[in-house]
């Protein structure tokens, strides 16, 4: 079972996307938790950003959650990096994604739901692809290809290529 994490305030619509994606992708069941605060030792007052690690370290999986994504809207980073849209943690099984800057409004452009939409299935199956032990993929329509950015993003499909998916039943997934 995959479960989700709302990690401070989450809209609903956002958390019920993720989830029909990650059970339609993984073919497992999905469960929402109780949301929880974001962890105030996480945020960078230099950055005005949170570390994602730090969030990543906190999080705590239930044992009956095989997988844990939690979903937070905040801007993440981690050392190297302007920015991250997520971060996976394969040996705890847990992940984390940010809505901040899958919106087009962040970038100060008109709103587009159905694009914030689509932007955040993709990184929710990515993430938690991670968390099943696939890596980056070098199919650019493949939603485990790596995104620099939001062109990277709405490039790729929010499904596995064939590759990717024969590895993932070869490593014991879905």
């Amino acid at each position: 079972m995959i479960c989700l994490l709302p990690i401070g305030e989450i809209q609903e619509d956002a958390i019920a996307i993720a989830g029909e994606t990650l059970r339609e992708v993984f073919g497992v069941p999905v469960r929402e938790l109780r949301p929880e605060p974001l962890p105030s030792e996480a945020f960078d007052p230099e950055r005005n950003q949170y570390h994602s690690t730090s969030i990543l370290l906190k999080i705590k999986r239930p044992s009956q959650c095989e997988r844990l994504l939690g979903i937070v809207d905040v801007d993440l980073y981690v050392p190297g990096l302007n920015f991250v849209f997520g971060e996976a943690s394969p040996t705890k099984g847990v992940a984390i994604v940010s809505l901040t800057r899958l919106r087009q409004e962040f970038y100060g452009l008109p709103p587009n739901r159905g694009l914030f939409l689509e932007r955040l299935k993709k990184e929710a199956v990515h993430e938690i692809g991670h968390t099943f032990g696939l890596g980056h993929c070098n199919n650019p329509g493949c939603v485990m290809s790596f995104s620099n950015s939001l062109i990277d993003t709405d490039r790729k499909s929010h499904r596995l290529c064939q590759r990717c998916r024969r590895l993932l039943s070869e490593t014991g997934g879905v």
